[in-house]
């Protein structure tokens, strides 16, 4: 709307239709610059937790996999970074390296490796769930001030339609 046409529809519009309108943009302004900014924030940060849940799970299925394999020496790519692959033989793959946060790597017994992946995957549902929650209830707010919106344009209509 041009500033000529707010100051049209402003001059036409009565002291209380001004102050719905006023309500209107500032439940408008919440929704738009807090709420929805907000949820996609919590969406964001739960996809990169079940991302990370998921590489948790795959290394879980991996060593289980090396676990009944019973290997004697590994041979596998690895990622070196940009995706650029390199063969690598583990000559012992009864101990491996886990990222445990902070980029700190500790090295850990196949057994060890697995209960701490266990542990990591329940924390990190979790936390997941708690996201999920904080995203809901920031849904029925947004849902809410909608709701407190249609009331609001609701009113200005029966008062603008002769009795």
């Amino acid at each position: 709307m041009t500033d000529t046409m707010a100051a049209d529809t402003a001059g036409s519009m009565s002291g209380s239709d001004i102050k719905s309108q006023e309500k209107l943009e500032r439940y408008h302004s919440l929704i738009e610059e807090k709420l929805k900014r907000t949820l996609q924030r919590l969406v964001y940060a739960r996809e990169h937790l079940y991302k990370e849940r998921s590489e948790y799970i795959q290394l879980r299925n991996n060593i289980k996999a090396i676990q009944e394999s019973k290997l004697e020496k590994l041979k596998s790519l690895v990622n070196l970074g940009s995706e650029f692959y390199a063969q690598a033989v583990a000559p012992e793959p009864s101990r491996i390296f886990v990222d445990v946060g902070l980029t700190l790597h500790v090295e850990l017994t196949l057994d060890e490796a697995m209960e701490f992946c266990r542990k990591r995957e329940k924390h990190l549902k979790e936390k997941a769930d708690t996201l999920s929650k904080r995203a809901a209830n920031i849904r029925a707010n947004i849902k809410l001030v909608y709701d407190a919106m249609a009331e609001i344009m609701l009113e200005q209509e029966s008062f603008k339609q002769p009795s």
